[in-house]
């Protein structure tokens, strides 16, 4: 399996048409979210991906996006009907 990190993606997208892509994008790498926030367990070469591809989406003078690294599942803590963030054991984007 190879090695994956655990990132939060966010966005804050001014346009419906962007943030229809934008939604698109995230949702191929992700493993998990809500509304404009997901988990996504990346390999480096995934990372460079989703940056390159949110990237020709966003207009950078209207949306914001960012990519944060997390420590690991087992750092994090939840809340309600929060699951934690799961790694499967494939992982599919297309």
């Amino acid at each position: 399996m190879t090695n994956r990190q655990l990132y939060l993606a966010a966005y804050d997208i001014s346009c419906n048409r962007r943030l229809r892509k934008a939604l698109y994008v995230l949702r191929s790498f992700a493993s998990g979210g809500q509304k404009s926030v997901f988990e996504c367990f990346l390999t480096p070469a995934e990372q460079e991906q989703l940056l390159e591809e949110i990237g020709q989406v966003i207009d950078p003078d209207e949306d914001r996006f960012i990519l944060l690294r997390l420590a690991g599942a087992k750092h994090i803590r939840t809340l309600g009907k929060a699951v934690l963030p799961q790694d499967g054991s494939f992982f599919y984007v297309g």
